[in-house]
């Protein structure tokens, strides 16, 4: 694996995650392989989960780990090209990626999309400039469209899952639904986790939102995709709740969402499902208190799972150097 920033760079999923797996059984196995050489984790926008599990995943692999948050503690940086840099900006990633390339070995850097331009957030310019300028293999610890290491996480716990529910024979249905939120969030938790289970062969999924939430037919090809909420539910295994803003009419929130939160008595049409959510969340508006506290929540194993996915991503990485 020479970088990851989606699916398209993971030659088999299964045999990543069983990697994942065997470093959740036995997470200093390959403790030598990263020695003498270091990490750099860029943010340019908050993380809590993703920071410290990847540090802890860097650790587990004897690996040196440097956070820097650009947006806080570096230069404001240019990213335009043949920019007149008079306004506030210090300096430009032409000048500030190829130094990263001179003090690390790899290259995890997290963005965020500004919600104004689809055009703009859906080219991945900024995420590309770190790629092009740094010559370093780049992890996405999120960027303007996906979620990666995320969604490696999510099946990770859903085989899991699946090996505990010992649910044989059949496919298990995945239902990703829409949920309420008081702002607009990007599509990327979602489009990632459409993305991989459908390029995976190990579940059916079926996307629920309301009219006006459908999000980028590239991601979600392959998927049922239903509005009416209820008839998704009916049967499911297991149930992913995310929010995110209009794709077609970008960044807008167009309804408040009213009785899309789910509750246990929409779970009772399910397969006494398992819900999953990637974490923040604002509870009693996306996720009831009566649902994330109850046994069906496995939201707490999916946020562990992000060592194991950052871990297995990493390792393939430096084997491949």
């Amino acid at each position: 694996m020479k970088q990851f920033l989606s699916v398209h760079d993971v030659q088999d999923i299964d045999a990543l995650v069983a990697a994942a797996l065997a470093y959740k059984a036995d997470p200093l196995k390959d403790k030598a392989l990263g020695n003498g050489r270091r990490i750099g984790l860029l943010f340019l926008n908050p993380s809590m989960r993703t920071r410290i599990s990847t540090q802890v995943a860097a650790q587990n692999l004897g690996l040196e780990s440097i956070v820097f948050n650009v947006d806080k503690e570096g230069w404001a940086l240019e990213f335009g090209e043949g920019a007149v840099m008079n306004g506030n900006t210090v300096e430009h990633i032409k000048d500030a990626a190829p130094v990263f390339g001179e003090y690390f070995d790899v290259l995890c850097v997290r963005t965020f999309p500004a919600l104004k331009s689809r055009d703009d957030d859906y080219s991945e310019f900024l995420l590309g400039q770190f790629i092009k300028y740094s010559g370093l293999p780049v992890v996405s610890l999120e960027s303007a469209t996906l979620h990666p290491l995320q969604s490696l996480a999510d099946i990770i716990t859903i085989k899991e899952q699946l090996a505990e529910k010992q649910i044989k024979g059949k496919k298990p249905k995945v239902v990703l639904t829409w949920a309420p939120h008081i702002k607009p969030l990007p599509q990327c938790v979602a489009n990632s986790f459409a993305q991989w289970i459908n390029a995976w062969d190990g579940a059916d999924l079926v996307i629920t939102h309301p009219e006006g939430y459908e999000l980028d037919e590239k991601f979600t090809k392959g998927a049922c995709i239903i509005t009416n909420q209820d008839e998704a539910l009916m049967d499911a295994d297991f149930v992913y709740v995310k929010n995110w803003s209009a794709y077609n009419d970008y960044g807008k929130v167009l309804s408040n969402g009213e009785g899309w939160m789910l509750t246990n008595e929409k779970l009772s049409v399910t397969n006494n499902a398992k819900v999953m959510h990637c974490l923040p969340l604002r509870r009693n508006v996306e996720l009831s208190d009566e649902v994330l506290d109850s046994s069906h929540s496995v939201i707490t194993q999916e946020a562990g799972n992000r060592v194991w996915s950052a871990q297995a991503v990493l390792s393939e990485i430096l084997k491949a150097q």
